[in-house]
């Protein structure tokens, strides 16, 4: 038998209680370009590093998912996130050989790593 082949991380969604106010953050923070009305979709980015995104199972107090998200200026977009009313949790950080990374979360706590490459 053949080992099946790996399944890719194909579409996310974010929950929001206000869907409006989230709107305008991504919109704003990632440059998304998000449909208004009741199902809000937007495209994939494009561009991204190769190989592709990649995934990590990691101990935690609680379940949940955080999305990695690859930024140009790391600074620039924790101080926008802010502007925003998102919240830093994490300071930039790097671990040996990696890229630069920096924990925030949105203005209804969804958590997400930024990613400088």
């Amino acid at each position: 038998m053949t080992k099946d082949w790996p399944r890719p991380v194909v579409h996310f969604e974010i929950v929001a209680r206000d869907p409006e106010r989230l709107r305008s953050f991504y919109s704003e923070l990632f440059n998304w370009d998000i449909s208004e009305g009741g199902f809000m979709s937007f495209d994939a980015g494009l561009g991204g590093p190769e190989p592709g995104p990649g995934g990590h199972l990691g101990k935690g107090d609680a379940g949940g998912v955080v999305l990695y998200i690859q930024v140009r200026d790391l600074a620039e977009s924790l101080e926008r996130a802010k502007r925003l009313g998102g919240e830093v949790t994490a300071e930039p950080f790097q671990f040996p050989d990696t890229p630069t990374l920096a924990g925030i979360v949105d203005p209804e706590g969804n958590r997400f790593v930024l990613v400088q490459q």
